[in-house]
């Protein structure tokens, strides 16, 4: 992929050579905001294989589409109906293979996201699930249960939807009277797979499968902390914990030791297709858990390849904060034989340009700022990372959509915008000066599937490409570096004494990255002019709110 990377000689093909995701960039595609080729206002397949060229452009290694499988739509197709096909929203099948083969041609890695702990109502083993009779086989794919209280019209327990709510909702029977309560851990459209069932497992090595033999190089997994839960369903001790910090808390939900025996099988499964034709394939889990010590049990050299570590993109803007972050994440996860996976957004996080902004702050650039430098700052550690779109044009959260056009199925529920999504997931701006800024190809009339602000014309990516002090050209500079340094990529960090306020760590034989936290300029780590800083640099200085790249001798041992 890279010119530094050289394989082995003399070892078993699957063994010997450069593992392509260890040090990879990966752009997360949100396929209904990316790129529209029908005129219909929302992103599809075809869209995104006219934007590849672009991605290519950039410098990215691979790409990680979200779902498009058919769905309803009640979560943004993360409630999927069918996983073995296409939905006419996003194309068809004919139309994913084209983007394999495009992919193929342009070199770009492409990954799917699949969901396991959860499918949608109107899947059919569901469908078959309400049509069939407490105890049947049908409802034992799922986690249907008696409720307590008089004729069972009480929940079975006291757990709390992630999205707000019970997590649990009452059917009614062939028969018409109120039935039992089946699980939902995020909406009611979203019920809750019974992994305990040995019929779930094996429907999804077959959905695994079926993507595989169509050429995907892995998958991003959704929710990989889920899918078992405490056999006797009992009360939590703090019910609302997940709804309330909007992350997978209740311990008697997630992270059950029994999801490990999942994750090496699905490994076995990849590596038994890797060992057919020398590809590696990826899985990369969503694993929220408390600490990098816990997270590193996901990644052991039998389970999953790799699992994004949140912690950094949760992190406030702190040099401290930021060091502890990392160096815990080195120490546990790296310790694996694993490498970190790092990530500042993707579509379920408000963006790092208002995330890292202050009160009273708005037009002065300090979140800009501060962005660029933690962009610049992630790709100089060593590890895989992940760009989320629209990250590489510097958007900002949309915060002011009103409340008419939300989507966001934590709002339907609960008429709170606090944490709601919307705002990450605006369709992309890529020309002109007014909405849909050529990202639909309909009439001018068209309308994106959520509104654009006029403010966007900014942030277009053919301005973003023309001006060479650009997000884009920021982040197109880092990657062809990051591409091109040995240094860069997979290997150690060795941490440099640097003033408060600022963070600084060599790589390999002698790149120096080093970040100033503060507002106030401070000396840089080394004298000479930097290879790439976020922002003006001189020599010998590191200004506010600024990373800059050096090679050379540090100031410090």
């Amino acid at each position: 992929m890279h010119n530094r990377r050289h394989a082995q000689t003399g070892q078993r093909v699957t063994l010997n050579r450069h593992r392509w995701w260890r040090d990879a960039v990966i752009y997360q595609v949100y396929v209904r905001s990316f790129l529209d080729s029908t005129g219909d206002g929302i992103g599809d397949l075809a869209g995104v294989r006219a934007g590849m060229p672009y991605l290519k452009k950039l410098g990215v290694d691979g790409i990680w589409l979200s779902p498009f499988y058919p769905s309803p739509q009640h979560d943004h197709g993360y409630d999927v109906a069918d996983y073995c096909d296409v939905d006419p929203l996003f194309g068809d099948l004919a139309e994913f293979d084209l983007l394999m083969t495009d992919a193929r041609r342009l070199g770009i890695k492409v990954l799917l996201d699949i969901v396991p702990n959860h499918c949608s109502s109107e899947h059919p083993w569901f469908r078959d699930a309400l049509a069939a009779e407490p105890g049947s086989t049908a409802r034992a794919r799922f986690h249907f249960a008696d409720g307590r209280g008089p004729d069972g019209a009480e929940p079975p327990n006291n757990w709390h939807a992630m999205f707000g709510g019970p997590a649990w909702a009452r059917v009614t029977e062939a028969d018409g009277r109120p039935g039992q309560w089946y699980l939902h851990m995020f909406t009611s459209e979203q019920p809750d797979l019974n992994w305990r069932n040995p019929e779930v497992g094996a429907h999804f090595d077959q959905v695994l499968r079926f993507w595989l033999d169509r050429g995907v190089d892995g998958f991003r997994i959704d929710v990989a902390a889920g899918l078992f839960k405490h056999p006797d369903l009992p009360d939590s001790p703090d019910p609302e914990a997940d709804a309330r910090t909007r992350d997978s808390v209740n311990p008697l939900a997630w992270n059950r030791p029994e999801v490990h025996d999942v994750w090496r099988h699905w490994r076995s499964v990849c590596e038994e297709y890797s060992e057919r034709d020398g590809r590696d394939r990826l899985l990369v889990g969503e694993v929220s858990v408390p600490t990098a010590r816990e997270h590193a049990l996901y990644v052991r050299h039998d389970e999953l390849h790799q699992a994004f570590f949140f912690d950094l993109l949760s992190a406030p803007w702190d040099a401290d904060a930021f060091r502890k972050v990392i160096s815990e994440a080195m120490e546990d996860i790296a310790g694996t034989g694993s490498t970190v996976t790092w990530v500042l957004n993707n579509h379920d996080q408000v963006r790092t340009v208002t995330r890292y902004g202050e009160l009273g702050t708005e037009g002065s650039g300090l979140g800009a700022a501060r962005a660029r430098a933690a962009a610049l700052l992630m790709l100089a550690l060593p590890g895989a990372a992940y760009i989320y779109q629209g990250e590489e044009l510097g958007l900002p959260e949309v915060v002011d959509l009103p409340d008419d056009v939300l989507t966001d199925p934590i709002f339907r529920r609960t008429g709170s915008r606090a944490r709601i999504r919307d705002g990450c997931r605006v369709p992309l701006p890529w020309s002109g000066h007014a909405s849909p800024f050529g990202f639909t190809s309909g009439a001018e009339s068209a309308k994106p599937w959520l509104p654009q602000p006029a403010y966007f014309a900014e942030y277009a990516t053919d301005r973003a490409l023309s001006d060479t002090r650009s997000f884009w050209h920021l982040y197109r500079d880092g990657l062809q570096l990051r591409a091109g340094l040995p240094q860069l990529g997979e290997g150690a960090l060795r941490w440099l004494e640097a003033p408060p306020g600022v963070l600084a760590f060599v790589r390999g034989d002698g790149l120096v990255c080093a970040v100033n936290f503060g507002t106030a300029p401070t000396p840089a780590p080394v004298s000479g002019t930097p290879l790439l800083s976020s922002g003006p640099c001189p020599a010998g200085v590191l200004p506010g709110s600024t990373a800059a790249w050096w090679i050379g001798d540090c100031t410090n041992p």
